[in-house]
């Protein structure tokens, strides 16, 4: 009979964690995020209990400190007892949010359902079905906030060692089909965060890797193939951490490839949008764009709220206009006011005067000659991100990774914004 193996794959809940980032929060939505972490953990429970599956793994940072509050313990401690009583067991380790020394004290215990790797040494389990070796489960989890650089996380979290630690208290545990192991780990995405090579996890003689740490969802070599797989965080904290946010429904089956199934669990989504506007006559329709896309990115996220940061965008006639702080506000009122579902936190101008570059190249007077240096400076960027470097560092400051990445952007902006003045000038 061909085995068949199903559990959920969860990492980064960082319940008690604050939002961050906000630029203009309403009281009613300030208090509506406190309960958003809590209610995104509450569908990591559900879904388990709706799947019926074989177990929960937590790849670490349960909460997003060493001291999370009494009533955070006591709602993660609610969920893991719920799945007790389905029969469904919890293997979880700490991360570098809660290392295992945090949770070292008296003031709880875990339920019976529950293990926790360690988080001095790899650690292991062997899930059981109907008295039959089913999976080892293997990892190591946060000692300290910190990791050493100079040691493996996953040093001795392989197959092998685990049957050799197993097989004394179960001696049929080299029968066992399946073997999970889970690090919180920054992989090779993060050479900060214990960092590990992507060959040292293929050779462990592990099926599968549930990871914690990175917030994205990520599989190791593919989506096809994930073999090494971040589930990513269960509800996103601020607007650095858009889009949708959930966990995987892993199934694991004899002589098949793994199959691993989104499921969202963010309750409120946040999302950076850019709204082109060149189409709208007046603010009324500028409005209606901004909600018509609203309803879109909503629909295609799978949230019952939004937390969007828009930047309108586009050659507009309207630029004067909406370039302005207070009509700005204005709009951004109107739209929070409209749909209590969505919140704008910001409502940004990106708009540029409609203006013809090639008229003003040919009249050649001043314009002409800014347009000729702003053409010779954007090919080449090199020493564009030279020139962005040497103004950083004369002011004392290191340059944002990410001026690098925009420099193209950077510079469009840049010349319309000098254009403007240019234009405003001839206005007075």
């Amino acid at each position: 009979m061909t085995e068949r193996l199903t559990f959920i794959h969860a990492a980064d809940l960082h319940l008690g964690a604050p939002f961050r980032g906000l630029r203009a929060l309403s009281d009613a939505w300030a208090t509506r995020l406190l309960t958003a972490l809590s209610e995104a953990y509450d569908r990591v429970i559900e879904a388990a209990l709706a799947r019926e599956v074989d177990f929960v793994v937590m790849a670490g940072d349960i909460f997003d400190n060493a001291r999370p509050s009494y009533g955070d313990y006591l709602h993660f401690f609610a969920g893991l007892r719920r799945l007790e009583e389905a029969g469904i067991p919890v293997y979880l380790i700490t991360g570098n949010h809660d290392p295992y020394t945090s949770w070292q004290h008296d003031s709880f215990s875990l339920p019976s359902n529950a293990v926790m790797l360690p988080g001095d040494r790899p650690g292991f389990a062997l899930y059981e079905r109907d008295g039959r070796p089913l999976c080892i489960i293997g990892g190591r989890g946060y000692y300290n906030q910190t990791w050493p650089a100079d040691e493996c996380i996953a040093e001795g979290v392989t197959r092998r060692v685990a049957e050799e630690a197993l097989v004394q208290r179960y001696p049929e545990v080299a029968r066992a089909p399946f073997a999970v192991g889970v690090l919180h780990t920054g992989l090779n995405l993060d050479n900060l965060k214990a960092p590990v090579a992507t060959s040292t996890l293929m050779n462990a003689g592990m099926d599968y890797w549930a990871l914690g740490h990175i917030h994205l969802r990520y599989a190791y070599p593919s989506f096809e193939d994930p073999r090494l797989v971040f589930s990513g965080c269960i509800q996103g904290r601020d607007i650095n951490e858009t889009g949708e946010r959930g966990i995987y429904h892993v199934t694991l089956a004899e002589g098949a490839r793994n199959t691993i199934e989104p499921i969202p669990t963010a309750s409120v989504v946040w999302q950076r949008m850019r709204v082109d506007v060149s189409d709208c006559a007046n603010l009324p329709a500028v409005t209606d764009k901004i909600m018509r896309e609203l309803f879109r990115e909503n629909g295609k996220a799978h949230c019952e709220e939004m937390v969007s940061r828009i930047s309108l965008v586009g050659s507009t006639h309207l630029h004067a206009m909406l370039e302005r702080d207070d009509i700005r506000a204005d709009l951004r009122k109107h739209l929070n006011d409209s749909y209590p579902a969505f919140f704008c936190d910001a409502l940004l101008d990106a708009t540029v005067e409609p203006r013809d570059k090639d008229a003003l190249r040919r009249e050649g007077l001043f314009p002409a000659v800014f347009l000729q240096v702003a053409d010779a400076q954007r090919s080449n960027p090199d020493d564009e991100i030279a020139y962005l470097q040497e103004e950083f560092l004369a002011k004392g400051m290191q340059l944002p990774s990410a001026c690098t990445r925009l420099v193209d952007e950077l510079s469009a902006e840049a010349e319309n914004l000098v254009l403007d003045l240019l234009s405003q000038g001839e206005d007075r």
